[in-house]
């Protein structure tokens, strides 16, 4: 109960301040990106990469069962599941969405027991008629088709942009839920609204026993607009990137029941929780993996997916140094680890922000350094 007090006092708190908040804060790191130009169609000449999919509709998030199947949403409605390296014509489903800008089908996650239960999650925006909202659902699979759905969040605020979308399962078997502050900044730290927030609830919906603020799925708060959540496969800390208003994109170490600032404070913050890493000019951090398998030497370290910087990026820990290591596609919306220690990455390059080129968007197998 003392947290939820701490919570609530810090909300009012903060609803005052934002209103004189500005953002001249200088960035706790910075990183010039400087993406080099598409080429060849985006047909890169190292053997290690494959286009496994192309001509998607804006390909959000990914995932991969340990039966080989790649599960993946595109923004417009469609579950889409790619078997034995070929992409099946007929969806696994079509979700009824609400899409205007960067709101529709945006998360999706696999059960940690996926090919028992055949159970999958998904955040996806919808209107009532009258307002927008977002929500989770559960849906369970047969035959690569999804034949039963049940609710299990609703009534996280939408709108045309800042919608999060972001949906994790942790180590601990809980879902992580990301989202955003529907362009209503003063969200993110009120303690009655579900936007800007990280939600954890367990894979029924329910809220769990060790939650940090009793009877609440409020895992984090004070966020403006989470993309990526990855946990470090030694240490176990959860790592989120975050879009600022003007540059300060940021990745958080995640801990639970802390406020992250926002609109208060970004990257320098004094008051709240400060970002481990800070990208200024924006580089809008999308997806992140942190590999647990060494088959591409990339273990234990970030790999983040940027859109506005056109890569992906190696960020190595413990040292934060870093470097790019995959340019020429556009913009990256997504990256994960399949099983066999193998990267997928999905391109956004028909979201609006940017010309499409032949073939877009894609999914690419990364199968060497």
């Amino acid at each position: 109960m003392e947290k939820e007090r701490r919570l609530v006092v810090a909300a009012i708190a903060a609803v005052v301040i934002a209103s004189v908040a500005t953002f001249f804060f200088a960035p706790s790191q910075t990183t010039l990106p400087i993406p080099e130009p598409r080429h060849n169609n985006g047909n890169n000449t190292n053997s290690g990469i494959q286009v496994l999919a192309d001509n998607l509709e804006v390909p959000w998030a990914i995932d991969v069962a340990e039966d080989g199947r790649i599960f993946f949403t595109e923004r417009a409605g469609r579950i889409r599941v790619v078997e034995n390296g070929t992409l099946l014509k007929e969806p696994a489903a079509y979700i009824n969405v609400e899409q205007n800008g960067e709101s529709g089908l945006l998360g999706l996650a696999l059960h940690p027991n996926f090919t028992e239960n055949h159970l999958l999650y998904i955040y996806h925006t919808y209107s009532n008629g009258t307002s927008v909202f977002n929500k989770v659902l559960m849906l369970t699979e047969k035959d690569n088709k999804i034949i039963e759905s049940r609710v299990i969040i609703d009534g996280i605020p939408a709108a045309a942009g800042n919608d999060g979308g972001r949906i994790k399962f942790g180590p601990d078997g809980k879902l992580y839920i990301a989202t955003g502050d529907a362009r209503q900044p003063e969200l993110a730290q009120n303690a009655g609204s579900l936007a800007g927030k990280i939600l954890r609830l367990n894979p029924d919906g329910t809220i769990p026993e060790d939650s940090p603020f009793e009877g609440s799925p409020v895992y984090s708060y004070g966020h403006r607009n989470i993309q990526g959540l990855a946990w470090n496969p030694t240490t176990g800390e959860l790592y989120a990137s975050e879009h600022g208003a003007e540059g300060n994109d940021e990745i958080n170490i995640i801990k639970p029941g802390v406020n992250y600032g926002w609109p208060v404070e970004d990257c320098n913050a004094k008051r709240f929780e400060k970002p481990v890493v800070c990208f200024n000019p924006a580089i809008a951090p999308a997806g992140i993996a942190i590999p647990g398998s060494d088959r591409l030497g990339y273990k234990n370290d970030i790999l983040l997916a940027a859109l506005k910087g056109k890569q992906l990026r190696l960020i190595e820990l413990p040292s934060d140094s870093e470097r790019n290591i995959l340019t020429g596609y556009g913009r990256i919306r997504d990256v994960v680890e399949a099983p066999d220690g193998t990267l997928y990455v999905t391109t956004s390059n028909r979201d609006g922000r940017a010309i499409p080129e032949q073939g877009d968007d894609k999914i690419l197998r990364i199968t060497q350094p």
